[in-house]
């Protein structure tokens, strides 16, 4: 894979590399320094006893103390197996800085020769077991018996060697010196070098078979245990033994080993830890750079420790018979303890050499086994398995190539990787694999890249592949998942786009917006926002059906995005309403931009506006556009929602028109909502009261009825009907609550004054959803009536002008029960509103109730006396009786009783009353009716007539 070659890192330094330095020259110049006194014997004879006997033992003691804090502390993961071992090691360092001591006893303090044997000999002696044992705690245990086996072979070899090589250069005369002293002199002389031997064959045996973890201490501790014996080998020798006094440069030696093994764990732990990772370096400009690692330092010291290895018994066997012929080139006798050693070291070597040669059969069959079963595996897998070379051609493809590329595995090989990855994904596969070989592999040991292949038919496919490294190469494991990738592209796009329309979602729409308000358009004031209302919509869905509807909907949908500029946003947000995103132009004329945006929201509202043919029909819907124009500091969510405040403004403006934002529908927003929090908070704070007006009989004057009317008192005690109030009151959730208290209150009142012997029935509006709304069961009027013991008679219900969305059936199924029950229907609002004769033929009426805008003007206007006139008759011929509202003067009293109506409440005879002056009012029986002349209008009060609906109008609080 051809990529310019990788950028060389320069690792960071760390503070623990130059304390570690500094340790090591500290310890170098203590070592230098002692090497040199002991060189120039220290300047007089006393000191160079002093720093030969007391000085070795303060080397040994500080090893000893080094040691044991070590085991004793808290030591890293991995560390915790050798605690045993670096225990024994301080215990063998104690034993020599007593021996020492007490040959610095003999010497310096009591000034005489040191006995033999002496109590320095028993420390001395005591000194190779724990550090052997301290060694076999190091060592990396075999996992099998033959390995045991191997081991202790191993040792033997090499102890056997080195004891014949010993025996016959200086061991043998030793022994028969010894002879002459005595056995335990003899003993205690050959004890020395036959333990140091011992030592030494675990140190060589050792070296190649320690433990991985914590490398540098076990190597630093067995390079001092080294040098201690080379010295106790030298100290052996007869030949030096006889000049050797304390404070000599042998001395040197014993003292650097003791430093150095008191070194080894702290300083040893600190190079670790300051131990920077090796970089990946690739060279600049050479084809495959992406992937050609520079191996480790340690990487090719491997193969040279595992030959070593594998030569030491043989290199054993060489010295043991060195040592044979060397006696015989010297004309020497051999010596029994060489002949014995030799055959025993031969032997050895040939039971190793059996050893090794069964498990090599065990281990090529196995090696055959897994072959054979790796071959299987990647022969028979459904991933392509591909080996590519450092330079990028691949070396080996798997025969899954041509089930899952098309492409035959013997075609792939040899070509080169980066001809087969997709060009616009190359310099991110190649960055990938890059960062991948640079990071250590512990840390990552494999990477996982997604690009697209290509196939044998030239398309291009896309595939996952898990990267391994090998030998400065990669292994890919890939496999096709072009179809999940189809499918995650699909769910992804199902999860931001309407399915029906395929137009973007509410979520997609939001995110545009978002993206268009924080991208380079920031400032753009020419950014615009349309939401769109399809009016009339319902009434398709009600009429011809939701399928149609959905026709309706797919057909708006296409015309709203092919109308949109290129580069806009067409969007359904749910339901009928859609919404478009239109970017400006950079202009910062307002009038400019708003005549432009304006222009676009026409043009989308008449397309919408046309004709669409649904199963041969032509159907017809308008749309409402709201338009907000994007403002400094104005994010996506608000700008959404001053659109859908401009919107819903076009349609109670009349609908089928396009409405521009502005900041005072919000205020309205604001104060429609508070409104509606008042009006929960009076409902549950009991604020809101019923009065009631009379019903009067235009001809005898007698009260016919009494019309429950809700009113809320202020917090100043008036009772005001603000016309905001009653309409917030209608369109909120609570419109439901308000009528069911109403009616409650309305029929216990009445209850309460037929008990006290003024018995009439009372009239209560209710508008035909509430009729029908869950708030008021069916049955519920019924258990009403009886839990007050109101007869059903009494209660009348004015039906409020039906809306148009509400089902004629089910209200006609309604007003039926109730007339069963025996309760009236009055039909409140007759003469305006929607479907009135409909409403007439159709549904159980009693009574009719005139609007008050027929009766306003019907003494002054000719034209509305002959519509209010013709209304009556009809009531007259329907056998209805007819009650006139908003009757407030007398003149009005004579031209309706002249028409024929028969009942009429307003100011002409009482404005709404409360119990009690409704109560005196219903003791009088009757009101004055006027006759041939106007007469005074009795509503509680002198003055001037007032409308029916002018309390005194105190603003809420």
């Amino acid at each position: 894979m051809s990529a310019p070659g990788a950028v060389l890192a320069r690792p960071p330094m760390t503070g623990g590399g130059g304390t570690g330095m500094v340790s090591q020259l500290v310890l170098a110049l203590i070592c230098a320094g002692y090497a040199t006194g002991a060189f120039l014997g220290w300047g007089s004879e006393e000191l160079a006893l002093i720093m030969g006997d007391f000085g070795l033992s303060c080397a040994a003691m500080i090893a000893a103390v080094s040691c044991f804090l070590y085991a004793q502390g808290d030591l890293k993961e991995g560390e915790t197996s050798f605690r045993p071992a670096w225990l024994l090691f301080s215990f063998s360092s104690a034993m020599a800085a007593c021996g020492n001591g007490v040959w610095g006893w003999y010497e310096v303090v009591l000034r005489r020769g040191v006995p033999n044997p002496s109590a320095a000999d028993f420390f001395f002696l005591c000194f190779a077991p724990p550090a052997i044992v301290g060694l076999l705690v190091l060592a990396k245990r075999p996992v099998t018996k033959a390995g045991w086996v191997c081991l202790a072979l191993d040792s033997w070899l090499i102890g056997g060697s080195l004891l014949t090589l010993s025996w016959s250069l200086a061991l043998a005369r030793t022994a028969h010196a010894g002879e002459g002293e005595g056995v335990a002199h003899a003993t205690l002389t050959l004890a020395y070098p036959l333990l140091d031997i011992v030592l030494v064959s675990m140190v060589l045996a050792l070296h190649f078979r320690r433990s991985s973890a914590n490398r540098s201490a076990v190597n630093t501790a067995i390079a001092a245990l080294a040098l201690t014996v080379l010295c106790d080998a030298l100290f052996t020798s007869p030949l030096l033994r006889e000049h050797y006094r304390s404070g000599q440069l042998l001395d040197a030696g014993w003292f650097a080993g003791s430093l150095l093994l008191a070194y080894a764990p702290w300083g040893a732990r600190r190079m670790s830890a300051a131990a920077p990772r090796r970089p990946v370096v690739a060279p600049r400009g050479a084809p495959g750079t992406a992937m050609r690692p520079r191996p480790a330092a340690p990487v090719a010291t491997r193969p040279l420790a595992s030959s070593l290895a594998a030569l030491t018994p043989y290199l054993a066997a060489a010295v043991c018979t060195l040592g044979i012929l060397y006696n015989v080139t010297e004309g020497h006798r051999v010596d029994r303890t060489v002949v014995l050693t030799g055959c025993t070291v031969v032997l050895a070597l040939v039971v190793r050499q059996g050893i090794m040669l069964l498990d090599n059969i065990a281990l090529t069959h196995e090696l055959a086994q897994k072959e054979n079963h790796f071959r299987s595996l990647v022969q028979g897998s459904s991933d392509v398995i591909m080996i590519a070379a450092p330079t990028g051609i691949l070396r080996y493809v798997s025969p899954a190539a041509a089930g899952v590329y098309g492409r035959d595995a013997e075609e792939l090989v040899g070509s080169e990787l980066a001809s087969l990855i997709h060009p616009e994904d190359l310099g991110r596969v190649v960055h990938e694999v890059r960062r991948f070989l640079a990071a250590p592999p512990a840390d990552e040991p494999t990477t996982r890249i997604e690009c697209r292949f290509k196939s044998g038919t030239g398309e291009w496919l896309n595939v996952e592949s898990t990267v391994n490294r090998h030998q400065g190469g990669l292994i890919l494991n890939s496999r096709d998942v072009t179809e999940r990738v189809r499918l995650q592209a699909q769910l992804e796009h199902n999860a931001e786009h309407d399915p029906l329309t395929d137009l973007p979602n509410r979520a997609l729409f939001t995110k545009r917006v978002r993206k268009a308000l924080g991208g380079r358009r920031t400032t753009d004031p020419g950014t615009a926002v349309l939401f769109i209302d399809l009016d009339g919509f319902k009434q398709v869905n009600d009429t011809i059906g939701h399928q149609a509807g959905d026709e309706l909907l797919i057909q708006a949908a296409r015309r709203l995005h092919e109308s949109v500029r290129a580069g806009d946003t067409a969007a359904r947000l749910g339901g009928d309403e859609f919404a478009a995103l239109i970017l400006g132009d950079g202009t910062r004329d307002r009038a400019a931009r708003e005549y432009q945006v304006k222009e676009i929201a026409d043009r989308l509202r008449l397309t919408l506006s046309q004709p669409y043919l649904i199963d041969g029909h032509d159907v017809r819907v308008a749309a409402s556009i709201g338009v907000a124009f994007a403002e400094p500091g104005v994010g996506a969510g608000e700008l959404l929602r001053n659109a859908d405040l401009a919107m819903y403004r076009a349609k109670k403006g009349g609908k089928n028109r396009v409405e521009l934002y502005a900041p005072q529908m919000q205020a309205e927003v604001v104060r429609t909502t508070e409104l509606a929090t008042r009006l929960r908070t009076a409902l549950s704070d009991g604020d809101l009261v019923v009065l009631h007006q009379p019903v009067v009989d235009l001809t005898t004057g007698e009260v016919a009825a009494v019309a429950a009317k809700a009113r809320w008192r202020s917090a100043q005690g008036i009772l005001f009907t603000p016309a905001e109030f009653l309409r917030v009151a209608d369109e909120s959730e609570r419109a439901g609550e308000l009528g069911r208290r109403l009616l409650e209150e309305a029929v216990e009142l009445a209850a309460e004054r037929g008990r006290a012997g003024l018995a009439v029935p009372v009239a209560v509006r209710l508008s035909a959803r509430r009729l029908l709304d869950k708030t008021l069961p069916p049955g519920a009027v019924e258990a009403l009536l009886a839990r007050h013991g109101l007869p059903p008679g009494a209660l009348i219900i004015e039906l409020a002008d039906s809306d148009p969305r509400i089902s004629f059936d089910e209200l006609e199924r309604r007003l039926v029960g109730l007339r069963r029950l025996g309760v009236r229907i009055a039909l409140d609002g007759f003469g305006s509103g929607y479907a009135a004769v409909n409403t007439l033929r159709r549904l159980p009426i009693d009574q009719l109730k005139l609007d008050r805008g027929l009766v306003e003007g019907v003494v002054e206007s000719a034209r509305l006396h002959k519509i209010t006139a013709g209304l009556l008759r009809i009531a007259c011929d329907l056998g209805m009786q007819s009650v006139a509202d908003g009757v407030d003067a007398p003149e009005q009293v004579l031209a309706l009783r002249a028409m024929g109506c028969t009942h009429g409440q307003g100011m002409a005879f009482s404005g709404p009353l409360d119990e009690f002056r409704l109560r005196r009012s219903l003791l009088r029986g009757d009101f004055p009716v006027p006759g041939g002349a106007a007469l005074p209008v009795l509503s509680g009060r002198s003055g001037p007539l007032l409308g029916s609906h002018n309390e005194t109008p105190v603003p809420p609080t």
